[in-house]
């Protein structure tokens, strides 16, 4: 099957530090290379990836300081997307709404994986015009403000089996918080649950510009406590020591979180999760088992102190058994195939002729010459 991934520009794919949608992006797309299909992602040009790379801006967005507006870029890259529309079976985007104008013209072979949250009211009247566009969830959770649309199913999140390793004797004696510091994440919520519990937080967050304002008034002075450390944002390589040496992660988040990849990335860790419940954490979680569901700091506090009763490599299994990106992939070829099914046969598939050369040069970061493989054009037979 040959399938387009689209992503978003504002992040590599995978991102270098925080982004979790581009990360989502780049396990899926390996993914479905390794299952054996056709895969061409369009993305950042500084993108790693196991699929055909189409850049689509010079670099990350987020940094790259020349690009004040990322609306023209996003712009660009939804009609490179449209030009190339016919030489694929499949369509898959992971942009939010910006694409949907174009999406009815290219038939019945776009999926939208909505990765934000939808009970904003801007949204309603958008999706009410759209209800015809084919979508995909991540979580049951994240339907429920939705007007009827057609959605094709829900997706949980997978990340790969191998990125992780199951720390079954945590060294670090601390809770986790893991994220970005904005008002809904609740980091002053997760400071008072360690205080109280007396265990040291180490803080492994990015603050975003939107964010800091909150950040300063409301996080800052909390973090004069001896027992709370600012680490700052984390790359992916540092998640395994941050997760993997604590007791457990803290998640009290205070908003309908549509599905929380911070969960699956403790779990896979062995770590558990004590988390409040909003959003998608029931259907996350397993309360007792993978870590305690509570519903409010008291509860919280409770649950640091039982956190001796979790089996720290049953929570990994349970990672294994219900959160690997094959698992992922596999639930979003069944969707692939149901769309093809619709049209009672395969789009008419034409020869993938790539960007041209010019083109590749023109949007290839000068840093990125060590990856030049990836961005020249190719050809199919």
């Amino acid at each position: 099957m040959r399938v387009a991934q689209i992503a978003p520009l504002t992040e590599s794919v995978p991102p270098q530090l925080y982004g979790g949608t581009e990360r989502v992006v780049a396990w899926l797309t390996d993914e479905l290379v390794t299952m054996g299909h056709d895969v061409v992602l369009f993305a950042s040009g500084d993108s790693q990836t196991r699929a055909r790379l189409v850049p689509c801006s010079r670099e990350a967005l987020r940094l790259d300081p020349t690009a004040a507006d990322p609306l023209p870029h996003a712009v660009l890259e939804i009609e490179k997307v449209r030009q190339h529309a016919a030489e694929f079976d499949v369509l898959h985007f992971h942009t939010d709404h910006l694409h949907l104008p174009v999406v009815r013209s290219l038939g019945d072979r776009t999926l939208t994986t909505l990765h934000g949250r939808l009970d904003l009211p801007d949204l309603l009247p958008l999706y009410c015009e759209f209800a015809d566009v084919p979508l995909v969830s991540i979580s049951d959770d994240q339907r429920k403000p939705m007007p009827p649309v057609n959605w094709l199913g829900t997706v949980h999140h997978g990340l790969p089996r191998d990125l992780f390793r199951a720390e079954l004797d945590p060294r670090g004696g601390y809770l986790a918080f893991l994220g970005r510091i904005s008002a809904e994440k609740r980091p002053d919520l997760a400071i008072d649950i360690a205080v109280r519990a007396g265990l040291p937080l180490k803080i492994f967050a990015k603050v975003d510009g939107a964010d800091e304002a909150y950040f300063r008034s409301e996080v800052e002075p909390l973090l004069k406590h001896p027992l709370v450390e600012f680490m700052g944002e984390i790359g992916e390589n540092e998640k395994q020591q941050a997760l993997g040496n604590a007791l457990a992660m803290l998640f009290p988040i205070d908003w309908p979180e549509p599905f929380g990849l911070v969960m699956i990335e403790a779990m896979a860790c062995g770590t558990p999760v004590i988390a409040f419940r909003r959003g998608s954490v029931p259907e996350i979680l397993e309360d007792g088992m993978t870590g305690f569901i509570v519903d409010d700091t008291d509860e919280a506090v409770a649950a640091v102190s039982r956190l001796a009763e979790l089996d720290r490599a049953a929570i990994r299994r349970r990672f294994e058994e219900r959160f690997t990106v094959e698992r992922m992939a596999r639930d979003y070829v069944q969707l692939y195939r149901q769309l093809c099914g619709r049209c009672g046969e395969h789009a008419r598939t034409l020869p993938w002729r790539g960007p041209p050369v010019d083109e590749a040069k023109q949007l290839q970061p000068a840093h990125a010459a060590h990856r030049s493989e990836t961005l020249r054009p190719f050809t199919t037979s």
